[in-house]
């Protein structure tokens, strides 16, 4: 992913990495090990007021602003979510909260996550997201 590439360019990018795989298994084991690549995540934030409510595991996100975009660190104590981190990082990552705001999260229809995902994962998919998109709203305002 270049530095100018945008959420929706980073979402087509995601959806034509997945198109090389027949099945759902190969799918799932490119998201944990998408999982695998995530950043260290500092014992420090694994604090109750970071952590994600309506996640069957464990899930803890950090934020901080970086000038004009949003720096999210998150990590989760299950494999498969880890990698679900992975995805929404590589979209929503150190973006600004408008662009943030502005992506619709298609990926998640049309990878097939909302048909392949247990409810207790997807929930925690949307958990995560609306993180994301709550902490756009809230810096946008500030």
């Amino acid at each position: 992913m270049t530095a100018e590439s945008t959420a929706e360019q980073a979402q087509q990018e995601l959806l034509d990495e997945f198109e090389m795989f027949d099945n759902w298994m190969d799918r799932y084991q490119y998201i944990i090990d998408m999982g695998k690549q995530l950043p260290a995540f500092p014992e420090e934030w694994k604090v109750e007021e970071l952590k994600i409510q309506g996640c069957q595991s464990n899930v803890w996100m950090h934020h901080r602003r970086d000038g004009e975009t949003l720096h999210f660190d998150a990590v989760s104590d299950a494999a498969i979510v880890s990698g679900l981190i992975a995805v929404l990082m590589r979209i929503y990552n150190d973006r600004r909260p408008a662009d943030i705001r502005a992506t619709s999260p298609h990926f998640m229809r049309d990878l097939g996550l909302d048909k392949h995902l247990s409810p207790t994962r997807s929930n925690g998919l949307n958990a995560m997201l609306e993180r994301i998109y709550r902490v756009a709203d809230e810096e946008a305002a500030a």
